[in-house]
């Protein structure tokens, strides 16, 4: 999972509830040059972004980071069929008309997020009411084998144990964080995957073990698209990504220094790209 690497607000931040989903939302001082809406990944949060909203918002961004249904405090119905990638990619759009965005309005995903945002695109392939789309460490399908056997040992615990139970043996197997995280961090991590639903954790590991390829569909539409990682990465491997770019006639970006989460990891390197990106 992302870990933030900081939780105090920055005084252009504000927490926002959009769509009825919770959020943070990164505003300029000054004129706006687009709206930016990021969808964070699998067991991620709004918070996943929050070192990015202040140099976005410097650039002149305005930025909505969303929990997604389900997500830490955005809460969701015990029915599973709100939690499917067709579900969230709905909500989704629905978020595309209530951000009342000035100038263009680009969309990224973060990992399960950027799954979530294709299938947002591909609803209606016709309209896009998106002027870019960035996949952030994100893949064309499933996740790597070794890290979807790993999800397929959290897919079977969700069905027999609860939150809490799971995350007492998840910290036993990470062992101890060398260097330690700060107790705010810590807290925060704990509070975070309490406050996930588990009907919506499982449709994510469900998806992540099975995802097909739709590059080819997303290819089709022509959105102008942008694929951002780090120089490693667990979840797809970096050489996947970078031929994905290519099947969609990508910009292509890696963050030096950064793994699945350069967000968190490399935030100014990040926030930089996305600038530039956007911008262009």
């Amino acid at each position: 999972m992302s870990t933030p690497p900081f939780l105090k607000l920055p005084g252009c931040v504000r927490a926002v509830r959009v769509a009825g989903l919770a959020g943070l939302c990164g505003e300029p001082g000054g004129a706006v040059r687009g709206t930016a809406l990021l969808v964070p990944g699998f067991t991620g949060s709004k918070e996943d972004f929050i070192a990015l909203l202040e140099p976005l918002a410097e650039a002149g961004f305005r930025t909505v980071a969303v929990d997604q249904r389900g997500q830490f405090e955005s809460g969701g119905p015990d029915d599973p069929a709100a939690y499917t990638i067709e579900a969230l990619g709905a909500d989704v759009r629905a978020l595309a008309g209530q951000l009342g965005a000035s100038g263009p309005l680009h969309l990224l995903g973060h990992s399960f997020g950027g799954q979530v945002v294709r299938e947002a695109v591909l609803q209606d392939p016709d309209e896009q009411p998106w002027s870019s789309l960035t996949l952030l460490s994100t893949g064309p399908g499933a996740i790597d084998p070794a890290e979807g056997a790993r999800t397929a040992l959290l897919l079977d615990a969700l069905g027999s144990m609860d939150l809490e139970s799971i995350w007492q043996v998840m910290r036993e197997m990470e062992g101890e964080r060398v260097p330690p995280l700060d107790p705010e961090i810590a807290e925060f991590l704990h509070r975070r995957w309490l406050g996930n639903h588990p009907r919506a954790l499982r449709a994510a590991a469900a998806h992540l073990v099975s995802a097909p390829d739709r590059v080819a569909e997303l290819a089709a539409v022509g959105l102008r698209t942008h694929v951002l990682s780090g120089e490693r990465d667990y979840a797809w491997p970096v050489p996947e990504q970078s031929r994905m770019a290519e099947r969609l006639g990508a910009h292509r970006t890696v963050i030096a220094g950064a793994g699945h989460s350069p967000n968190a990891e490399r935030p100014a390197e990040t926030a930089a790209a996305l600038a530039a990106f956007w911008s262009a």
